[in-house]
């Protein structure tokens, strides 16, 4: 039985590709579709299991093939004898398999049976096998060849509602971890967005909302990345959130998807700080394709190697935090490292770390607990200066309980350094 194939061609090679697909055994052209929403509707209907897209179709980015997977379609691209810079851009939008109009018909079946056997294969893997074009390899903004390159390993910052500092242990966790290797920080909060107010940035930095927009139009790449995300100490950069609560829709899913795969190749740690609310918003909506406001923190939770949980050390703080530990076996997620932020005797009494551990324990389950003391001075003299807590308080003993959050993932075993008196 012949697999049906969707068509949304331009050019004159359109009708030469039709004819290419009725003359194999193995594939049937169900539809020809006219343009993207003809595309969509038929994928939407079930009509095809391959769908070929042009580089000029209209309105044709990431969001519109990431639609037509998950109607569960396979995407192939096609361009026409020589159109290299068509090519690039399917490639750039996430496309492994491109086709020239006057491939043979057997090239074609072999190509489209690969393209399926790699979608149904358990890893999902996107490596070019059967004869398949390799994507071009990536360089760095230095000029140096990326494609050997291990990825590096994103570590996502979430926490419950009610303010427990998520953003200030997501910006200071990466500013100590910069200092091991190059580090880059997204901010990926699409209901209060604060790094770029801490850090003293321009509010109307483009940050996550630009590179989003570049992913979709597939003109992302490392270079237009590093130069969205600028070094704001050394070894550190920020990729800052959207200004306003109200451009969420501009972080789309597959679009931040995207930005979280180049920071892995653009920095050994990414650090995303995450919104406060893991809710699918499929449940809320009867669109299911809409944009998704809570998308940018499942995505990172979903992509992240490491997961830093952070709740408050008050007994409200506490009670949400076990809760949100509960909700997070729900979501696709590493497992997750609890930190308890500002702790203070005042809310718990005497002894705080050992109160709060013991009630963790004893009623949530919750061991090998961090615990960052409550400094509001010195949190609010970095925020007036706009810098990290190394730059502004090294000293500090919220500093230091923050370097001891790095080890495991620097792997440095903690070296304590004592004067020597003569």
């Amino acid at each position: 039985m012949s697999r049906a194939v969707v068509t949304a061609l331009t050019g004159a090679g359109e009708s030469e590709v039709v004819a290419t697909l009725a003359a194999t055994a193995e594939y049937a052209v169900a539809r020809r579709c006219a343009d993207l929403p003809d595309l969509l509707a038929a994928a939407a209907a079930g009509l095809g299991e391959v769908a070929l897209v042009s580089p000029d179709l209209r309105s044709l980015d990431r969001s519109a093939l990431h639609e037509l997977t998950t109607h569960g379609l396979v995407v192939a691209g096609v361009t026409e004898p020589g159109d290299e810079v068509g090519e690039r851009r399917l490639r750039q939008l996430g496309l492994t398999v491109v086709v020239r109009t006057d491939v043979a018909g057997h090239d074609l079946a072999d190509l489209l049976d690969d393209l399926l056997l790699r979608a149904d294969s358990p890893d999902g893997s996107d490596g070019a096998v059967g004869g398949l074009l390799a994507p071009d390899p990536l360089e760095d903004p230095d000029g140096a060849d990326t494609s050997a390159t291990s990825p590096g390993r994103v570590l996502a910052v979430w926490g419950p509602t009610g303010g427990p500092g998520r953003s200030t242990v997501a910006l200071n966790l990466a500013a100590e971890l910069a200092v091991h290797a190059p580090t880059v920080l997204l901010d990926c909060d699409t209901y209060g967005s604060s790094v770029a107010q801490a850090l003293g940035l321009l509010d109307e930095a483009p940050g996550m909302a630009a590179a989003c927009r570049a992913a979709d139009q597939g003109s992302l790449d490392l270079h237009a990345l590093a130069r969205l995300a600028p070094e704001v100490s050394p070894h550190l950069r920020v990729l800052t959130g959207v200004p306003r609560a109200d451009r969420w829709t501009e972080l789309r899913a597959a679009s931040v998807e995207h930005v979280i795969t180049l920071a892995r190749q653009l920095a050994t740690f990414v650090v995303v700080d995450c919104g406060f609310c893991i809710e699918d918003d499929e449940e809320l909506s009867y669109d299911t394709l809409a944009p998704r406001r809570n998308a940018p923190t499942l995505v990172a939770l979903e992509c992240a190697d490491e997961l830093v949980v952070v709740g408050a050390g008050d007994p409200i703080g506490l009670q949400r935090l076990v809760r949100a530990v509960q909700d997070l076996a729900a979501v696709p997620s590493p497992t997750p490292r609890v930190v308890v932020n500002k702790v203070r005797a005042s809310a718990v009494g005497t002894r705080p770390e050992r109160r709060i551990a013991e009630a963790l324990g004893r009623f949530a389950g919750m061991d090998e607990l961090a615990f960052l003391p409550h400094d509001q001075t010195t949190v609010d003299g970095a925020m007036f200066a706009g810098k990290s807590l190394a730059e502004f308080a090294p000293a500090s003993e919220l500093r230091r309980a923050v370097v001891a959050l790095t080890e495991p993932y620097v792997a440095v075993p903690p070296q304590h350094r004592r004067r020597r008196r003569r």
